[in-house]
């Protein structure tokens, strides 16, 4: 290989993606086990590489040089090879100096947590620094000289102002985790996690649902790989590609996500969308169909309501992984809480608001079969549509301006 990235466990990468926006290079993606680690380092048979998890701290001692930068952190992501002889770099520190200057956090006097121990805990704690905050503490599940433990973090420092998340809690595909409850931080007025996939994990939603600043760490991915590609080639000719290339990747990844009533036209939209944007379209009637073969109205009548939720959360789950598809959700799914989570993992919810007057009762969904029972349901579910939509689409019966609305909102998020 000429350049590519280097790590332990690479399915949930972009980074290919990345740079194959950058330049005309090829960008391999290659795992390795611990094991051979050192034999491929001092094989050199690479251009330049990205190093990432868990090998940061590991590659040091097989450079020729490191940079001033790259040893005070502690933390290597860029190895070029000049004329045999390895040099190593740490762009992580400029891709998240980016993303949060981006975001527009000031850290000047602020009191900052740093989630993890790992290469790119360093990182931040060199940015944080940079960045001029008052204090800076590390947070690790066991209290050492450096470091302090969750317990004491949430005890001692409820006071914190921004919190950096470093580890890997909440990645793909382990997406449930979430390294600590915020209830606790009063006072917290910015969130970064480096995860960028998902797009936003469970404690970036859980941020944003407190209406704290709060991103994943996409951004910081692409800008750190723009800085890489430069030391590759020694030219700066990548910098203003940048926020191009964020847009497009994250057009890329992102779903849209279709809520409303019964009959509220949720799958006749999400088909002309899927048409214009060349997306495909998964509907969690018709998933549920597939992995139960019972529609929805056969297994709530057989079994109980209780049992095809259940069934329902398990596909929403499953579909919260893909991404750049489009998802038409049940009329109830946004009844359960863990299913909005999910959905907003990678996907804008877009709710659907047509009239009572204009949706009709249907013999093949019982819980909504007369008017009287859809009446109720509107009653109780209005307000969580409205309350759980990141976009509330007000439908004029016309499919075409529906989907407009639709398009428009989401590429205008881009």
């Amino acid at each position: 290989m000429e350049y590519g990235l280097i790590g332990e466990k690479l399915g949930h990468s972009f980074s290919k993606e990345i740079h194959n926006q950058i330049g005309d290079y090829d960008y391999v993606l290659k795992e390795i086990p611990r094991e051979e680690l050192v034999s491929f380092i001092k094989g050199k048979d690479f251009k330049g590489i990205n190093v990432t998890i868990p090998y940061k701290s590991d590659v040091i001692p097989y450079l020729d040089f490191v940079d001033e930068n790259a040893k005070q952190i502690g933390a290597v992501n860029t190895v070029v090879n000049k004329k045999g002889k390895l040099y190593g770099y740490n762009t992580d520190f400029i891709g998240l100096k980016r993303l949060i200057l981006s975001m527009k956090l000031d850290l000047n006097q602020k009191k900052v947590l740093i989630l993890g121990t790992g290469g790119t805990s360093k990182t931040a704690g060199a940015v944080a620094k940079n960045l001029g905050a008052a204090s800076i503490f590390i947070v690790s599940r066991k209290e050492s000289e450096n470091t302090i433990t969750y317990e004491e973090a949430v005890k001692q420092h409820s006071d914190a102002q921004i919190i950096i998340n470093t580890t890997p809690c909440g990645m793909f595909p382990n997406i449930e985790g979430c390294p600590i409850e915020l209830s606790s931080f009063t006072q917290l007025q910015g969130l970064v996690d480096v995860i960028y996939n998902p797009l936003r994990t469970n404690l970036v939603l859980a941020a944003q649902e407190k209406k704290i600043k709060a991103q994943g760490g996409l951004y910081m991915l692409v800008q750190q790989a723009i800085a890489a590609a430069e030391l590759f080639f020694d030219r700066e000719l990548f910098n203003s590609r940048g926020d191009t290339i964020y847009k497009n990747l994250l057009g890329k990844k992102q779903n849209i996500v279709l809520t409303g009533m019964p009959g509220s036209g949720k799958s006749t939209v999400g088909k002309e969308i899927a048409k214009k944007l060349n997306m495909t379209l998964f509907d969690t009637d018709k998933e549920i169909l597939r992995l139960t073969g019972k529609a929805p109205s056969q297994i709530i009548t057989e079994e109980g309501e209780e049992k095809f939720r259940q069934i329902e959360s398990d596909v929403c789950k499953e579909l919260s992984l893909k991404n750049n598809v489009i998802i038409a959700t049940g009329g109830g799914a946004v009844l359960k809480k863990e299913n909005i989570i999910h959905l907003k993992h990678n996907g804008k919810i877009f709710f659907i608001d047509r009239d009572l007057e204009n949706i009709c009762p249907t013999k093949n969904r019982p819980l909504s079969n007369s008017k009287d029972k859809l009446e109720a349901l509107y009653k109780v579910r209005y307000p969580i549509y409205t309350s759980t939509a990141d976009f509330h689409i007000k439908s004029d019966n016309n499919i075409q301006n529906t989907v407009q609305s639709i398009i428009t909102a989401f590429t205008q998020e881009i």
